[in-house]
């Protein structure tokens, strides 16, 4: 069994994407300075945080490598005997007892918590787009008003509140062993997070490869309240592969991002929500002496903030001059799908002439490959 575990739990829109893609892209690296990735692929970790949190939905239609995919890592991490990682945001949403029960499974190793965090305004925000882009339908001021008691509830502060998630995750962890590492302030490098991160896993994070692409991926408020709009029309789209294919990635991100429209704000309500969260966060951690990796000032909601729209202000002609945008922009698409799928028939009937006019030939020939093989075996 490894000697150190670590269980990197989110927070959900904290640079989680950014450190999980430097550590796919370096599970060599790692290896060799003693530290597992368990898995195949970045999906085992997410699959197995659904069968942790006792998902339904895995249960009932999902295919055998995602319902076995805790028990896949955890054969690797019994099998290797120095570190490992296992890294999800949505283990953040998980039931105390779900949390307790993952932590004793991984027993006798010394189980380590991370919580990547940031000051609850901007992860509001995020939150709320991004759930936007799993196709809901909600407005910004009747998102995640209650706090669920689903472990399925990822877009809500069951997962974004961070007090709320320690208190789930640190009650059979020692308190030196839960670390806790906010994003730098304004201002301070990408990079810096995985400094951080890559720290608490006593890793040389310098000797790594940070030049890879990690794209703003955030919606402006108009592009925002039109792909809610459009989101009430897509009821079709139930099963996750297609929220993401379809709707996060051909819309939202490859279509809407770029045209980088104006952040936004919830209500002064929301916000001084946020600040309240925030204040109540950063008293927590420091009251329980967690390990915390960075200033207890990044978990606030800064004093002064800048002047933005909110969502509810966009009118129905702003939302029309970006869904005709849009049209124009799938039409282009479409012609471009139909003319490539019309080249790959023409390249297959033309195989299928040239496989036409071999056969006759290959025929004669089969017959030769038997002769062949059969004096093959009589003078064996």
């Amino acid at each position: 069994m490894a000697q150190r575990v670590f269980i990197h739990i989110g927070l959900p829109k904290t640079a989680t994407t950014y450190l999980q893609t430097i550590m796919w892209g370096a599970r060599d690296q790692l290896r060799a300075e003693g530290v597992l990735l368990p898995g195949a692929e970045r999906r085992d970790h997410l699959w197995a945080s659904r069968v942790i949190r006792a998902e339904g939905e895995l249960a009932s239609h999902a295919h055998e490598r995602a319902r076995t995919s805790w028990q896949r890592l955890r054969d690797e991490i019994a099998a290797w005997s120095g570190t490992a990682i296992i890294s999800h945001e949505f283990f953040a949403a998980a039931s105390a007892e779900q949390a307790a029960g993952m932590i004793a499974e991984l027993a006798p190793a010394e189980v380590h918590i991370i919580a990547t965090a940031r000051e609850p305004l901007g992860l509001f925000a995020a939150s709320w787009q991004e759930s936007i882009k799993n196709r809901d339908t909600t407005r910004i001021e009747d998102y995640s008003r209650e706090v669920s008691d689903s472990p399925s509830a990822i877009w809500n502060w069951r997962t974004l509140d961070l007090r709320l998630v320690l208190e789930r995750w640190s009650a059979t962890v020692a308190r030196e062993h839960v670390h806790v590492l906010p994003l730098p302030g304004k201002g301070a490098p990408r990079e810096e997070i995985w400094h951080r991160f890559a720290g608490v896993l006593g890793l040389d994070s310098h000797a790594y490869d940070l030049s890879g692409n990690f794209p703003n991926e955030s919606l402006g408020v108009v592009e925002a309240e039109t792909l809610r709009r459009i989101n009430e029309h897509m009821g079709d789209f139930n099963k996750a592969f297609e929220r993401g294919v379809y709707i996060r990635t051909f819309l939202a991100d490859e279509r809407l991002v770029p045209r980088k429209g104006e952040r936004f704000w919830p209500s002064a309500e929301r916000i001084e929500d946020c600040r309240e969260r925030g204040r109540a966060a950063a008293a927590y951690v420091v009251e329980q002496g967690f390990d915390l990796i960075g200033s207890a000032e990044d978990l606030l909601v800064p004093e002064d903030l800048p002047e933005r729209r909110h969502p509810d202000t966009v009118t129905d002609a702003e939302v029309a001059d970006v869904a005709v945008e849009l049209v124009a922009r799938i039409m282009q698409d479409v012609r471009d799908a139909r003319q490539e799928r019309r080249r790959l028939l023409d390249k297959l009937s033309r195989q299928d002439v040239e496989l036409a006019r071999l056969r006759p030939v290959a025929k004669p020939l089969g017959w030769a490959a038997k002769v062949v093989r059969g004096l093959r075996r009589t003078t064996a």
